[in-house]
């Protein structure tokens, strides 16, 4: 099987006019506050950088690194999440080229990161997506170079012990102030090639985010546990 084979195309979600983000409430565990990485496991030499209030995957390194996920120290299972996050202001590339990068949320379901404002792409992998698995209900992103809000309701899969699935992860996805994905059932975990599928994992397990080689910027990540 090829990539090609699991693209959407058609029909391209409607263009709305998104409102603005959120603070954190003061039952929120915060994973990034501006200042430093302490709440992530990091490997070294990544290219995760930490300046003026957000992180931000540099667009160059001292060394050649290979793009790479970082995950949260701490475990999660059903969370209310909130994550700003920008894509360069400079366009470059197009596609899936440009602005992309992912949430990952506990146990490997990717909600995708893309600047999809007058980019068109494969929309089940489009900004806001449930990559390869849902399109959007509408486009809401922002122009690039400006900041966008991500606030999402997970509840995570559970198993029984025997590793067969006894209830799937279902998400609901706000961007911008706009509703996008209305607790859909994920079908399985994040696949780039093929068909997702469950694989049985404990209800808690850490918060990632995905180093795509290109330039995205995130801010104030915090995230309630339901």
């Amino acid at each position: 099987m090829k990539p090609e084979e699991t693209e959407v195309w058609e029909p391209v979600p409607v263009i709305v006019k998104p409102g603005s983000g959120w603070d954190p409430p003061g039952d929120a565990v915060i994973l990034f506050d501006g200042k430093d990485m302490s709440e992530w496991d990091i490997p070294e030499n990544t290219r995760w950088v930490v300046k003026d209030g957000m992180v931000t995957i540099a667009a160059s390194h001292a060394r050649q690194v290979q793009p790479v996920w970082i995950f949260s120290r701490k475990m999660f299972g059903d969370i209310q999440l909130h994550v700003e996050w920008c894509s360069p202001e400079k366009i470059k590339g197009e596609g899936q080229r440009r602005g992309n990068s992912g949430i990952f949320l506990p146990g490997r379901y990717e909600i995708q990161v893309l600047d999809s404002y007058q980019n068109p792409t494969y929309v089940n992998g489009q900004c806001a997506s449930i990559y390869k698995q849902y399109s959007p209900l509408v486009n809401a992103c922002r122009r690039p170079g400006a900041w966008q809000t991500y606030d999402i309701i997970f509840r995570a899969p559970r198993f029984f012990r025997n590793g067969r699935l006894k209830s799937a992860a279902r998400v609901t996805v706000i961007h911008n102030g706009v509703l996008v994905q209305n607790h859909v059932k994920i079908k399985g975990a994040t696949t780039f090639i093929g068909n997702p599928e469950y694989v049985a994992h404990p209800v808690k397990q850490p918060l990632g985010l995905q180093d795509h080689g290109n330039a995205v910027s995130f801010r104030n990540i915090w995230l309630r546990e339901l």
